[in-house]
């Protein structure tokens, strides 16, 4: 297994704060924190949040997104103490994410939803006399929480998605505050099935299959001779220098959009010989080629955040008619540890 030297540990707890004004999409930023694994509440009074902060770090939640708005009322009064509490001297990291957006756009989106103004009250307007004048008196009652605010986003031209991007990007595992994406690279043999799971899947039935030569024909991919043999293919170099160039170019970009997790699947017809070696070589390859300083800001230099990428070999011994003994530790890819049991029906 290619795994993170660290796992985070260490790293401040994490509070953002999402405010804004009512359709400049606090609800969508509050969803795309939740999908980061953020511990999400909305809507709450201000003067609780930091004890309930501090019970979600108790309970092992060290990442807690608040969604405050104009409905607590009163309670944006005490917003400046409220927030240096839920700094407590520097010991969180703490973030006020304020979402704007032009009146134009605000009251269009109002018009498109036919939702009240979060300042309506049975039909009316808390001291305004239309929505446009609720907008107006929103801002002013915001303005505390806006001059605190460490991120603004205009959301007048994003679409949701795009304003999920940014959140995503902001706080996501490629702005360096969250958990890199866990990497996932799996051998298989096509006569079993293509992995269900998989998100990019690779063929290499075109090289020369070991199976063949009878001297390897019952040796597992992992095994120095098949992995020698492979690699020794015309084919090769050519199409292992492809396809990093490729994954070297989407994986991050795929971490940029959000996601936890991706499983990359090389295939071959019975999943013992090429899919091994191309899995076990791309894996290494990519653990050099991906990892990059964590830390928290561009000039430290700490290995704490590294992309996991996990080596499974899903068909090796699958199939034969002797349960698969594995190869010596030393033969095996460095920085890898492969999952090349044989299946319950060949255990005994």
């Amino acid at each position: 297994m290619v795994e993170a030297s660290g796992t985070g540990a260490g790293r401040k707890p994490m509070v953002v704060v999402v405010t804004g004004l009512s359709g400049a999409g606090r609800t969508t930023a509050l969803h795309a924190l939740e999908d980061l694994g953020f511990f999400c509440i909305d809507n709450l009074p201000t003067a609780l949040a930091p004890d309930a902060v501090a019970l979600c770090e108790k309970g092992g939640m060290t990442r807690v997104a608040l969604g405050i708005d104009v409905r607590v009322r009163v309670f944006l009064g005490e917003v400046g103490r409220d927030l240096s509490l839920l700094d407590d001297s520097g010991r969180r990291d703490l973030h006020v994410l304020f979402l704007d957006a032009s009146d134009e756009t605000i009251l269009r989106r109002f018009s498109e939803t036919r939702r009240p103004h979060a300042l309506a009250t049975s039909g009316t307007l808390e001291g305004a006399a239309s929505v446009l004048e609720g907008v107006t008196l929103e801002r002013e009652r915001l303005a505390p929480l806006r001059a605190r605010a460490t991120r603004v986003v205009d959301t007048t031209a994003l679409s949701v998605h795009e304003l999920r991007r940014t959140v995503l990007a902001q706080f996501g595992p490629a702005s360096g505050t969250a958990e890199r994406m866990a990497l996932r690279i799996v051998s298989f043999g096509f006569k079993y099935g293509t992995p269900a799971d998989a998100d990019l899947v690779f063929d290499v039935r075109f090289l020369k299959n070991p199976y063949f030569v009878p001297e390897l024909k019952r040796v597992p991919g992992t095994d120095p001779r098949v992995r020698a043999y492979v690699l020794g293919l015309p084919e090769t170099p050519e199409f292992l220098s492809r396809t990093l160039d490729l994954l070297e170019y989407v994986v991050p970009n795929y971490e940029k959009e959000g996601k936890s997790y991706l499983t990359i699947a090389f295939g071959c017809t019975g999943g013992m010989h090429r899919s091994v070696v191309m899995a076990e070589h791309v894996a290494a390859a990519l653990d050099k080629k991906l990892q990059r300083p964590g830390g928290t800001s561009r000039t430290e230099m700490r290995t704490e955040m590294r992309t996991e990428i996990k080596v499974v070999h899903r068909d090796v011994g699958r199939g034969e008619p002797a349960p698969y003994a594995r190869p010596p530790q030393d033969s095996v890819l460095p920085l890898s540890e492969v999952d090349s049991r044989p299946p319950r029906s060949q255990q005994r």
